[in-house]
């Protein structure tokens, strides 16, 4: 078994016009014992998100900027910036996180040196029609499961044909790997890793075209298991151990009084991401606070960050679409369950 320790509720809403409704699912990245926490803020009435930035010292607001970090400037993201992720490599500061427009959720990334000054990079996901996807899977190489055509057909019939692949939770590995960019992301229902040499390859309607017409050799991991019966996402960028990568993600249950989020965990390998040497046949935690059960989406714990202290390992959640929240573990007993199951 697995000790989870709540650290209770880390970060909640403000007077601040641009988060007064929410705060949720933060990026998390710890530099000389400070945290820098960059999350989804979201505005009371038109539900507009942002992205804010507090910093953390033992848990514990330090600062907290008073103007989002990065805002809608875009037609394509009108609705919102949401979901941050963050990683340090090669001296760059990557901040992936999802654009909105009312219809189309895609993704994007923003980099840094200082954490301070962001700029923008724009669009790196796939802007391909669900009805092109289906067609794509249709011809790969390895047979996709059945759910990926279900979801297409399912997504088409409630916002039509012109609608684009759905894709959020995407970041990339804070490490090289055969000296290539590794790229998380989802197709629902599962996570898939694109291997890929400059994100300019990323632009390309035909690099997307190809990755999605040999998506199934792609797939690191699919619904598995009751606490993910409808579909999986990326949770947490990865954290390279002498065992493995180790991934948090989310899961998302259908159930009876509707769909439950909790968060899963799986151990990679270093070289071959896609090969899973173990994952969790249970949840690694579930909503059961009150104010993880009630909130602007009841049911959901969603985590996006983590923070490694010695064995201590620090989850930083979005707690029912609302506020923020952390758990702890020791890593070296997930690490044990992970390679013993």
């Amino acid at each position: 078994m697995i000790e989870v320790k709540s650290e209770g509720i880390i970060l909640e809403s403000s007077e601040n016009g641009f988060e007064n409704q929410a705060v949720l699912n933060p990026a998390t990245i710890e530099i000389g014992g400070l945290t820098h926490m960059f999350y989804r803020a979201v505005r009371r009435g038109d539900m507009v998100s942002s992205i804010g930035y507090c910093q953390l010292k033992e848990n514990k607001v330090v600062h907290r900027a008073n103007q989002p970090v990065l805002f809608p400037e875009y037609d394509y993201e009108k609705m919102g910036v949401e979901d941050p992720r963050i990683i340090f490599l090669d001296g760059v500061y990557y901040l992936f996180y999802t654009v909105y427009d009312g219809k189309n959720a895609l993704f994007a990334y923003a980099t840094s040196t200082n954490l301070v000054q962001f700029v923008k990079q724009g669009i790196i996901s796939p802007r391909i029609s669900y009805g092109e996807a289906a067609h794509l899977f249709a011809h790969s190489k390895i047979k996709m499961r059945e759910k990926y055509f279900l979801f297409d057909a399912y997504i088409r019939d409630r916002q039509g044909n012109n609608i684009l692949l759905w894709e959020k939770d995407a970041f990339i590995f804070p490490k090289k790997i055969k000296g290539q960019f590794a790229l998380v992301h989802r197709v629902l229902p599962g996570i898939q890793i694109i291997p890929f040499d400059d994100f300019k390859d990323l632009t390309r309607e035909d690099y997307w075209k190809e990755h999605l017409r040999s998506l199934g050799k792609h797939v690191v991991l699919d619904p598995e298991h009751r606490f993910e019966s409808r579909n999986i996402g990326g949770g947490c960028p990865p954290i390279e151990t002498k065992d493995g990568w180790l991934l948090i993600y989310h899961g998302v249950e259908d159930a009876l009084q509707g769909k439950i989020y909790h968060a899963g965990a799986a151990l990679l390998d270093l070289s071959h991401p896609t090969k899973v040497l173990g994952r969790l046949k249970e949840p690694l935690f579930s909503p059961v606070e009150s104010w993880e059960k009630q909130g602007d989406v009841n049911n959901v714990v969603f985590p996006t960050g983590t923070v490694l202290k010695g064995d201590r390992l620090f989850i930083y959640y979005g707690a029912a679409d609302k506020r923020i929240a952390a758990k702890s573990l020791d890593i070296k007993e997930l690490l044990k369950e992970l390679k013993n199951g």
